[in-house]
């Protein structure tokens, strides 16, 4: 008798508005009990899950490396598209940039905060935060936020707003 080959089934999750491809593929992994190795398996390639969660988009993503993607995690190769940097903006790796304000509003980690040319929310008019203000921890890769909060002294990142100064527009 042939066992049939029985297909795993993921649980589909929504982007936000914004938010980065890091904190999307993070959040993606956690629902469905994935490593970064494992979802590119699913996509059917290597190690660029692990490297776009760090914003090493050198090379970027394909189109065909979207579309595989696609067929995993249910989300639209356009949309996710949208998750990276514009072709020509510059990006920080790091540090990792966070608007308290922003993520009360939308839990997530937005794209624009990595733009070398973002300079504080605008959305806003603060100050971004590169680490916590309460202990001074950088703040790691968007894909392991867990639960929005600073993985040393648990300080919320809704809570850092009142850190954020005000910017000059």
């Amino acid at each position: 008798m042939e066992v049939p080959k029985i297909q795993p089934w993921l649980f589909q999750i929504e982007p936000l508005d914004g938010e980065s491809l890091s904190h999307f593929l993070g959040r993606f992994r956690r629902a469905n009990d994935l490593t970064p190795t494992g979802l590119g398996k699913a996509a059917g390639f290597g190690g660029a899950i692990a490297r776009w969660e760090k914003f090493r988009f050198n090379p970027p993503p394909s189109r065909q490396q979207l579309e595989a993607l696609v067929k995993v995690m249910g989300v639209e190769a356009d949309r996710l598209a949208q998750m990276l940097p514009p072709a020509g903006v510059g990006m920080k790796m790091e540090p990792i940039r966070l608007c308290g304000a922003c993520y009360a509003e939308s839990p997530c980690h937005k794209i624009e905060w990595q733009f070398k040319v973002t300079q504080g929310c605008d959305r806003h008019t603060i100050t971004l935060l590169s680490e916590c203000p309460n202990c001074g921890a950088r703040f790691k890769f968007p894909a392991l936020w867990v639960d929005g909060y600073c993985q040393r002294c648990f300080m919320r990142f809704v809570e850092m707003v009142n850190y954020q100064k005000p910017i000059k527009i």
